[in-house]
């Protein structure tokens, strides 16, 4: 990112008046816009904490980093060195899809920083493994995803949004396709094959900060299963909340039950 700081280079925003930090981190395909729904919820009580991903679309792509974002450990450097250059010692973290991968790996390395994890759409692989683990895809599923990016950007944009989006909420479904068209298609492909190719589930034993993880009725990028996985084998105390609501993108969905759902994880 050169001479540009990182809290301007990823549109850091710091809103509300209250007097404990809470972040916001946005998942793959959207950016911080994501939770402008569900935002105002917490303004009162909290300063909450809002930034872009690198590979987002709001971010200026110059500052993707080909050899520097190959694994997620790069985007746990980002979100330590935005809490560091906010002075934040303590934080309530929500991450969203890789962003809950994110904010786990971020814990283990200072789990001071962090009074709780809420993960939503969380998952440590996506991939199957045989019988002792199902991730919600195969290999050859994944490289036909990966395909038809490459093939036709735009097609499979439409395509995917409205799967991923789940529920029938056409303005959820046209603002994540609109996200998703801000990113860079080279940029959208890489992120994809570093995340879809990813396994922590050997990490999940370190992670000792307190987690909810939330999880909603059907999703179609991450099982109902993984969740029960991560909870079973997370390091520390964690629970599974149940959100009544479909798809992987509850925030642009159904911002306003999420909104009551986090009030609720946060408060135990």
């Amino acid at each position: 990112m050169g001479s540009t700081s990182i809290l301007d280079a990823l549109n850091v925003r710091v809103e509300g008046s209250g007097d404990k930090y809470l972040v916001f981190a946005h998942g793959f395909g959207t950016d911080q816009s994501a939770w402008q729904r569900v935002l105002p919820y917490f303004t009162r009580n909290y300063k909450v904490i809002l930034y872009d991903l690198v590979c987002a679309g709001s971010v200026n792509p110059d500052y993707f980093d080909y050899r520097r974002y190959t694994a997620l450990d790069a985007y746990v450097d980002d979100l330590l060195n935005i809490l560091d250059s906010l002075h934040v010692t303590r934080c309530a973290y929500v991450g969203h899809s890789i962003s809950a991968m994110i904010g786990m790996l971020a814990s283990i390395r200072r789990p001071e920083l962090f009074s709780k994890l809420i993960l939503i759409g969380a998952s440590p692989r996506f991939l199957n493994d045989g019988e002792n683990y199902h991730g919600g895809f195969e290999q050859g599923e994944i490289e036909h995803v990966f395909s038809a990016m490459e093939a036709n950007y735009e097609a499979w944009v439409n395509g995917f949004a409205p799967l991923a989006v789940g529920a029938d909420v056409p303005a959820a479904v046209r603002e994540f396709s609109r996200t998703l068209f801000n990113m860079r298609p080279d940029i959208t492909l890489f992120v994809s094959r570093t995340v879809f190719n990813s396994d922590l589930r050997g990490i999940l034993g370190l992670v000792k900060v307190p987690c909810c993880i939330m999880q909603t009725a059907r999703d179609m990028s991450v099982p109902a299963a993984v969740a029960t996985y991560m909870k079973e084998h997370l390091g520390g105390k964690s629970t599974i909340q149940w959100l009544d609501t479909e798809g992987h993108l509850p925030h642009l969905s159904a911002p306003s039950y999420l909104a009551h759902q986090l009030e609720i994880a946060l408060s135990q």
